[in-house]
């Protein structure tokens, strides 16, 4: 995908490098997730995520029994669905209705080659949930961090939206919706993601989710530990399992993933704007503790507590 000779704001110009339809890097390019592709994720490297979703959905399913259908929103390649299916075993399996949110083509075609029949796709919450009648249990592993981010500098005493060629705006963002732009004590230079992206999403299918449970997983903290010796934010690029940041986020548009940190402060107050309740939170190694996990996922100084699992009800 060229880049557009056109001035415009980072969060469009990482839409179009990722989304296009024609052209972006999870629309068309995106190989698939895992050894052969361009990035791993928890649910490519063990099934002992996908064992450790099942006995979540388990311990769910005991608290309400008249769930009967399963969301994976943004499945990659299938194996994390294939892993809780597995996990479930026969008995369990046979209670629910399975189903993927799934926007990637490619990805799809990964999904359905892997899982065949065993599950309905759609293109969107708002779908299954129909199909749903409102009630069910949700996941999703490392799909926020895909989400276009809004970049944000400080600079002068003020925030600042930086845009693609790198160029400083005023930003037009509402800081009550976002804990970074509340925050006056950075250093000039600093920057931070901000994802409107994802709260508008939430706000689109949300008020279709009638009951159930939701599981979160992505690698992020709270604000503003998140920035904490990072002067230059979280964003960066993977191609072939290279991590790629500055001037290179830019070099490949849609020819590579690229990705953000989740502020988990602002996340977890948009959820509860919604009308949702957090009743945990856990490190990934706190979550997969009771499971026989890698030592990878388990890693304290990487994975382990990089990644947060975060779990919301309806109220």
């Amino acid at each position: 995908m060229k880049s557009s000779a056109v001035s415009e704001p980072f969060s469009s110009f990482m839409a179009r490098a990722l989304f296009d339809p024609e052209r972006g890097y999870y629309t068309r390019h995106i190989r698939t997730v895992g050894a052969r592709g361009d990035f791993a994720t928890s649910a490519t490297l063990s099934p002992t995520l996908g064992q450790a979703i099942a006995a979540w959905l388990k311990s769910e399913s005991t608290a309400q029994p008249s769930i009967r259908h399963i969301i994976e929103v943004g499945a990659g390649d299938g194996s994390l669905m294939g892993a809780v299916r597995q996990s479930l075993g026969w008995w369990q399996r046979r209670l629910f209705s399975f189903h993927i949110v799934e926007t990637s083509p490619v990805l799809r075609a990964e999904q359905q080659k892997r899982l065949g029949s065993k599950v309905c796709w759609h293109h969107d919450p708002e779908s299954a949930l129909a199909h749903a009648q409102g009630h069910a249990f949700i996941y999703h592993n490392e799909l926020l961090d895909a989400f276009p981010a809004t970049l944000v500098q400080w600079q002068n005493g003020q925030w600042h939206e930086v845009w693609v060629p790198e160029q400083l705006h005023p930003h037009h963002l509402d800081s009550a919706h976002f804990s970074a732009l509340r925050h006056t004590t950075f250093k000039d230079g600093q920057r931070c993601e901000l994802h409107p992206s994802i709260r508008d999403w939430l706000q689109n299918w949300t008020p279709h989710w009638k009951g159930g449970s939701m599981l979160s997983i992505d690698y992020g903290d709270d604000f503003p530990q998140l920035y904490h010796r990072r002067p230059q934010g979280t964003l960066r690029a993977y191609l072939l399992h290279q991590r790629l940041t500055g001037a290179d986020i830019y070099a490949n548009p849609g020819r590579q993933d690229i990705t953000a940190d989740i502020n988990f402060t602002d996340y977890a107050a948009w959820l509860r704007e919604l009308g949702l309740e957090q009743t945990a939170r856990q490190t990934l190694a706190e979550f997969l503790q009771p499971h026989d996990a890698s030592a990878q996922l388990l890693d304290p100084e990487g994975a382990g507590t990089a990644f947060k699992c975060l779990i919301h009800r309806r109220r």
